[in-house]
Order: structure tokens, then sequence, then C-alpha cells
């Protein structure tokens, strides 16, 4: 595979370390307060939904399988924490898109010295809303026959063995096709091409979306996943596929 799988890791790690750096921090306020507000709401209504499960659990346990409570409750919790990232970062990505191509755009700019011309303001990025709504609704359909396939993998003896492997990959690439759109989609390209340039360098994409993935799993870090995952993205554009494009 083309690219390095480390290389593409650490981009999402440099994101990071960027997020507040002068010029980029008004663009990651925004998206940043969005994904507080809903993990907050979607945090209470989980809060809520296990605490009703767990107690009718508990009923239909044996008393003499009581011990296994102590299991049961971590478990519970940890999968409703990572339900929890994985949903409110999708909700925010879907709402707050066009300011993350306004992030993106900043990062590409300060990285090249070069301007982009469709760079502009906060209220260009509200006229964006609608196409940009649009694009992630297709982004989100390609995704789903693929998440679909990887479902019945999963309930297929024998095969379901490389069922996390899968979903591993899968979540990684996804993770990449959805943020380094954002870069290329500023310069107007086609998802198509989105998908070529990731596929181009591989290793690189794979590695970038699957430290994505995996810290968006992780409660409270995940809140600034999004900015992290959208400067690391620009930089991967310009350091690795802008020259293919």
């Amino acid at each position: 595979m083309n690219g390095n799988f480390l290389t593409g890791a650490g981009y999402f790690l440099r994101g990071l370390g960027m997020i507040f750096q002068p010029g980029l921090r008004q663009f990651v306020m925004v998206p940043l307060a969005a994904n507080i507000l809903l993990f907050s709401l979607m945090g209470w209504g989980l809060f809520q939904l296990v605490s009703d499960f767990y107690d009718a659990a508990l009923l239909s346990v044996p008393e003499w399988l009581q011990f296994l409570t102590w299991i049961i409750t971590p478990l519970l919790w940890l999968v409703g924490s990572l339900m929890t990232g994985y949903v409110s970062t999708l909700a925010v990505l879907l709402l707050t898109s066009p300011f993350h191509a306004l992030l993106s755009e900043r990062v590409e700019e300060l990285v090249t010295g070069e301007p982009i011309p469709s760079s502009d303001s906060f209220g260009r990025a509200l006229l964006e809303v609608p196409r940009a709504f649009l694009r992630e609704v297709r982004k989100l359909l390609t995704y789903l026959p693929v998440a679909l396939g990887m479902l019945l993998l999963t309930i297929i003896p024998v095969l379901n063995a490389f069922a996390p492997l899968g979903w591993f990959l899968l979540g990684a690439w996804m993770m990449s096709l959805q943020f380094i759109d954002y870069p290329m989609d500023n310069h107007r390209l086609p998802f198509r091409d989105v998908r070529e340039a990731c596929a181009a360098k591989r290793a690189s994409t794979i590695g970038f979306g699957g430290t994505v993935a995996f810290f968006t799993g992780i409660p409270l870090v995940n809140l600034i996943v999004i900015p992290a995952a959208v400067i690391g993205a620009t930089l991967l554009w310009c350091d690795e596929l802008r020259g293919q494009r």
C-alpha cells in the first residue's frame, strides 16, 4: 500500500496540537460548542435509558448470578459511552460541516501560503449549509451499504472471526473519507476524486482514519476530535494528496 500508516496517524496528532493556534481558534469554537451541547444532551438521555435498562436487567438475573453485576455494569456504561461519542460526532458533522470547511481553508492557507479563492466568511458558511448538508448525506449513503455488508459478515459463522478487523478497517476508511473530503470539497472536487485520492495513499489514510476512529470512542476526548481531524486531514491533503490532483 502506498503511504505510511504511522505517518497517517501522525497527521491527527499534529492536528491536536494546532486546534487552539491563533488564526484557527475562532473556527474551532463553533463545532466544539455544538459537540459539547449535543454530547451533554445525548449523555443525559443515555443515562436515563441505561438506568432503566439496567434496573430491568437486574430483575431478570437470578439471585445466584448477582455477583456478575460488577462485570455487567461497567461494560454497559462503556458501550453506552462509546455509542454516545460516535452518534454525537456524526450529528455534529452533519450540522456544522460548513464551519469545518472554513477551518480547513485556513489551515491550507497557513501551510501553503496560497489563498483559496472560495475562502470568505461565516456568512458564506451559512449560505453553504444546504449544499454541505447534502454532501454529508451523500457520504452517509456511501457508507451504509458497506456497513450492512459488514453486519452480515458479523453473523456468519467462521467468517465472523474476521469481523472486528473488518469493522476497524471500515471505520478507518470512513473517517478518512469523511474528513479528507473537507479540503478537497473546498477545491470543488467531486466525492469520486476523494475516494481515488484516499485509495492512492491507502496506508496513510487508513492510519489517519483509524486514529480518528479510536479517539472518537473516548468520552470527553471526543469533544476535540472533530477540529483536530479536520486540521489533520488538511495537513494530509497538503503533504500527500494535493500534488496528485
